[in-house]
């Protein structure tokens, strides 16, 4: 359940956050007339995302066994590289999300209102995509028949909800760098064993080979009905007993993502940001010499 709730808080918070921000820069320049679009926006993205988790959880029930595992284990593999993307995409973006969304509702407002609700639906609704599918796949991946993990998740995205608006509020700071630093680093490891659980119905659906080899049994040990077993189901996707290709893929994910992913970046702003920075003080300079 932990895993899911921190799949729901991870990315909810970051589509919280992008609603935050874009609501407080109308409001602080005056513009409350463009809300109508931006909030309707939101909702057409959140929408889209919901039709697509249930497209994929009904439609999904239709197959047959070998199909059903074929679709999970593809999808379970998108959404891991989907997901990778995503945590390293918004490390580096973090710092400096804020000026590159008031640049692009800048532009969105001299062009109308459907930029605006284009605008608003396009930094939600990748969001709600990307998220729709971890999650069909993570719930998947650890559900035992209770609706624990599903639960997991909507907390997960109650919690974000509530966050975001302390934020908005101003009752809540956020160093947005370490937060995403964090969380992103811990969401790595669910979305290993979310990669491990695909192969798995690869292998089921006989697309991949080496379904009878296992790499080690410790059903004895860790009964998956145990409390613990259950934990480690529900943090890590953890199977007693995962076969070989499983346990490689895991390790060649992990080990080289994580290490990569914690490694050090530059604390700098971006490129652009200093480009723009370096405008701003030469135009203040100008203005401040009597000789101009």
């Amino acid at each position: 359940m932990f895993g899911n709730y921190l799949i729901g808080l991870r990315e909810g918070l970051e589509a919280s956050l992008v609603v935050c921000i874009l609501i407080a820069y109308l409001v602080k320049t005056g513009r409350r007339d463009a809300l109508k679009p931006i909030w309707t926006g939101v909702g057409v993205a959140v929408a889209l995302a919901l039709a697509f988790g249930a497209g994929l959880e009904f439609g999904s029930q239709e197959l047959t066994f070998e199909a059903q595992e074929l679709l999970g284990g593809s999808l379970s593999i998108l959404a891991v590289v989907l997901v990778t993307w995503m945590v390293f995409w918004m490390r580096k973006t973090a710092r400096h999300l804020r000026a590159e969304l008031h640049g692009r509702l800048d532009a969105a407002l001299a062009m109308g209102t459907g930029a605006l609700v284009a605008t608003a639906f396009l930094a939600v609704g990748r969001e709600g995509l990307e998220t729709a599918l971890f999650v069909w796949a993570s719930v998947r991946a650890s559900s035992d028949g209770s609706h624990a993990p599903l639960a997991g998740v909507v907390l997960g995205l109650l919690t974000a909800v509530l966050l975001g608006w302390l934020f908005y509020r101003g009752a809540l700071r956020i160093d947005l760098a370490k937060f995403f630093t964090w969380t992103g680093g811990m969401l790595v490891v669910v979305a290993a064993g979310v990669l491990a659980y695909g192969v798995h119905d690869l292998q089921e659906a006989r697309f991949l080979g080496g379904l009878a080899d296992k790499a080690f049994d410790v059903s004895a040990t860790v009964p998956p009905d145990s409390w613990y077993g259950t934990l480690l189901k529900g943090v890590f996707n953890f199977q007693p007993d995962p076969t070989v290709l499983q346990v490689t893929v895991w390790a060649l994910y992990l080990v080289p993502t994580l290490a990569l992913f914690l490694a050090p970046i530059g604390s700098g702003p971006s490129e652009r940001v200093e480009k723009q920075k370096a405008t701003d003080e030469k135009a203040e300079a100008g203005a401040a010499d009597p000789a101009v």
